[in-house]
């Protein structure tokens, strides 16, 4: 075995042992006190998930200071520490921001943190804000880095506010785990391996199920304490079960994903990782709802405030003409005949509606909408409709063609500055001979040449870290 893989493998199970010898320590007090049982058990969960914790940040030693990008591997640097936006209104930074609002009736919180931050963001929010009952948790979407601590802060009578769709998306999300986390892990390496995870009950994904639902674009509204609270369905960001809260009486809107980790930019309509399509007029019927309000201060769940009512209402709607110019862009071209590729070349945003697409991307969108709309079928070529892959036959090319002609075209392409080309003559000549020298070494710097243009031009996160991967991995 890798002594790197043994050292992680052995302070793993040393934290699932703690784990197990707390929780079984809480268990004996069931023939004593049932409440106590419960709270004792719940406390010795937050004490295991803090070790574990702890071991997750010793792996990622290497990956100090805070995180600012919004960038997956930025906010895996951000240190866990409380910062306040009013006198009511705190959050614990991290991966994901845990907030925290006070009352005096109790506690309102909005999303749960990453869950092996959420032990220390909760022990750090109890310690400096409030350790009063928490009310209510209001989750904005089903994502794993949002809700990973809800079990932990939540007390009896708690109740989970989420939109209509969390527990179907909640649901496909847990089916899909296996398959997702693989993919994942190449876009975010700091993920241990599916195999040294440690699987252990209360790190699981999934098994939250909301008391209280609200619907697309409609409002859940309560008062605690003399404070105002209106959770609204906001489809088309994040997912279809997006939530934002919004706090009418201080003009503040906590807006989970909303708008992704920095504000504005362009949204992430497609994500590259894999999820459902996300709806773009949805999207934009929701911007609307939200650019009514007026707020003066955007809370997100990544990330820090943005403040100032002009700048917020000026940022929103640029964000909504954006992705209404991509759409209706789309959507023209479609009807004039055009094919995807053509679209994705084509449709740029005009100067006054630039965003930055380090998070989402607009060729990507545009593809996005395209499959939205019409699915996989494209009536471009009747080998659509079957099960055999243009790489199946990239072998026997390969040998009709010959390495040497291949690779003078691979080369060519390289010259010319094509290094998507190039890679699509080395994927057909490393299918006829897997380590010829010559086309992996074309395949790399194509690779480069577009981690080059990546890193100078719309510096995507993701189709960086996609680059990376697959040069790191790299024969």
């Amino acid at each position: 075995m890798n002594p790197t893989k043994r050292k992680q493998s052995g302070a793993i199970g040393t934290v699932i042992l703690f784990c197990i010898a707390v929780v079984c320590a809480g268990a004996l007090w069931i023939y004593f006190d049932e409440d106590v049982a419960r709270k004792l058990k719940q406390e010795a969960e937050i004490q295991s998930m803090a070790v574990i914790g702890d071991v997750a940040t010793k792996r990622l030693a290497s990956a100090s200071g805070e995180g600012t990008h919004g960038a997956a591997v930025d906010l895996i640097k951000r240190p866990i520490e409380v910062r306040e936006v009013a006198e009511n209104i705190h959050y614990a930074t991290g991966v994901g921001n845990t907030i925290m609002i006070t009352t005096s009736e109790g506690v309102v919180l909005f999303d749960t943190g990453l869950v092996i931050q959420s032990a220390n963001q909760l022990q750090i929010l109890k310690d400096t804000v409030s350790d009063a009952d928490v009310r209510y948790i209001i989750l904005s979407h089903s994502h794993a880095d949002h809700i990973g601590g809800t079990r932990f802060w939540m007390d009896e009578g708690t109740d989970i506010i989420a939109h209509q769709n969390f527990e179907e998306e909640q649901r496909y999300l847990s089916e899909l785990q296996p398959y997702q986390y693989g993919r994942n892990r190449t876009l975010f390496p700091w993920m241990p391996a599916w195999e040294d995870r440690p699987d252990i009950a209360l790190m699981r994904y999934g098994g939250i199920v909301p008391t209280i639902t609200v619907d697309d674009w409609e409002t859940y509204a309560f008062t605690l304490g003399g404070i105002e609270f209106q959770v609204i369905g906001a489809p088309g960001a994040e997912g279809a079960d997006n939530a934002v809260l919004w706090l009418p009486q201080q003009k503040v809107l906590i807006s989970g994903d909303f708008f992704g980790p920095q504000f504005p930019q362009f949204p992430n309509i497609f994500t590259m990782r894999g999820e459902k399509v996300r709806k773009p007029v949805e999207y934009i019927k929701s911007l609307d709802r939200l650019i009514a309000l007026n707020p003066d201060v955007i809370l997100p769940s990544h990330l820090d405030p943005t403040i100032g009512a002009e700048k917020i209402r000026k940022g929103m709607q640029r964000i909504r003409d954006a992705v209404q110019y991509v759409h209706d862009e789309t959507i023209a071209g479609m009807n004039a005949g055009k094919t995807v590729n053509q679209l994705m070349k084509e449709i740029k945003l005009p100067a006054n509606l630039e965003l930055v697409q380090n998070h989402g991307r607009v060729d990507w969108a545009v593809k996005s909408i395209w499959e939205y709309y019409m699915g996989w079928f494209r009536f471009e070529s009747t080998t659509e409709l079957y099960p055999i892959p243009a790489q199946d036959v990239y072998a026997d090319l390969a040998q009709i063609a010959g390495n040497e002609n291949l690779i003078a075209l691979a080369n060519n392409y390289l010259i010319q500055g094509e290094p998507v080309k190039t890679l699509h003559i080395t994927e057909i000549a490393l299918a006829g001979d897997p380590q010829n020298a010559s086309a992996l070494a074309l395949r790399g710097q194509a690779l480069v040449e577009l981690l080059e243009r990546a890193e100078n031009g719309l510096r995507n996160d993701y189709e960086i870290y996609w680059l990376k991967s697959q040069l790191d991995t790299a024969p």
